[in-house]
């Protein structure tokens, strides 16, 4: 499904009718760090408070937040973009009344997906005509073409962090690439299964010291998750641990986690920084007509 300089236009007017979305990417530089966890219960706290958050699966050929959520989709991503399906017909509903867009998973041919198919998936979601203030997108770990394409196309990219080795070196070389190569400056670090706030704070400085000596980029404390027994326990049910475990450590966390997020400005235009993605790409299509 590739979608033609004409349909994305008529996506752009269409998204400029109606109300702004606040776009948010979830991104880790490995995996192993909870960021799935984390996409799934901000979008359950999030409704929980009122909103109405959509969950892209954006791990396109490892997908796992349907299991994470008790959800047995029928069709997912794959089949859209493959034709047999629209994004309409792939939505499932989930907790709270959130709404969920699957991926596939253990098919091998969506981890690799073009720029052009890429963008075809965010044209799609972006025409979805539904209710929706918050598009959470739950990426794939690491530094693969998706991961930058649609972290481009949000306005805020939270990157998950735990206190290991790899995961800080890698985080920082997802940020690194996203700014340097991409144009992306500011990014919320959430620092993911520590003991305390103060563990939290220091592997947040421990990355934040790095990037200040190298990068031009603000780095942002989303506060901390901390490690919790009662998540082994929430993913092995099958559900939210916001939901199920409400009054532990780490729901409450992921709940501030929501109300921080709902104070974030929504974008000055209905699409935001998908609406000016979407321009760029069109402007480099007529570009390549041109020759």
């Amino acid at each position: 499904m590739i979608a033609t300089p004409l349909d994305q236009a008529e996506g752009l007017r269409r998204m400029r009718a109606r109300k702004p979305v606040k776009v948010i990417a979830v991104a880790s530089g490995k995996g192993g760090v909870g960021k799935t966890n984390v996409a799934v219960n901000l979008a359950v706290a999030l409704a929980q408070q009122g909103a109405k958050p959509l969950l892209f699966d954006a791990d396109l050929g490892l997908g796992n937040v349907d299991i994470l959520l008790g959800l047995s989709p029928r069709y997912n991503l794959s089949h859209v973009v493959s034709g047999e399906k629209s994004i309409e017909e792939v939505l499932v509903n989930g907790p709270q009344g959130i709404r969920v867009l699957p991926a596939a998973s253990g098919i091998a041919r969506m981890a690799v997906l073009d720029g052009l198919a890429q963008a075809s998936l965010i044209q799609a979601v972006s025409n979805l005509d539904i209710d929706v203030d918050y598009l959470l997108i739950d990426l794939a770990a690491g530094i693969a073409g998706d991961v930058l394409t649609f972290s481009c196309a949000a306005q805020d990219v939270i990157v998950v962090v735990s206190n290991e080795p790899a995961s800080i070196t890698d985080a920082y070389a997802l940020i690194k690439l996203l700014s340097r190569d991409h144009g992306v400056r500011r990014f919320r670090v959430l620092p993911n299964m520590v003991r305390d706030q103060r563990e939290g704070q220091m592997l947040f400085q421990r990355v934040a010291a790095v990037a200040d000596r190298y990068l031009d980029v603000s780095l942002d404390l989303l506060g901390s998750i901390p490690l919790d027994p009662a998540l082994r326990s929430a993913v092995r049910s099958q559900r939210a641990i916001v939901e199920l475990y409400p009054d532990s450590p780490a729901a409450r966390a992921l709940r501030e986690l929501a109300t921080t997020v709902r104070s974030w400005p929504l974008p000055a235009g209905p699409a935001g920084h998908i609406e000016f993605f979407m321009e760029r790409l069109l402007s480099a299509e007529r570009s390549l007509q041109s020759l």
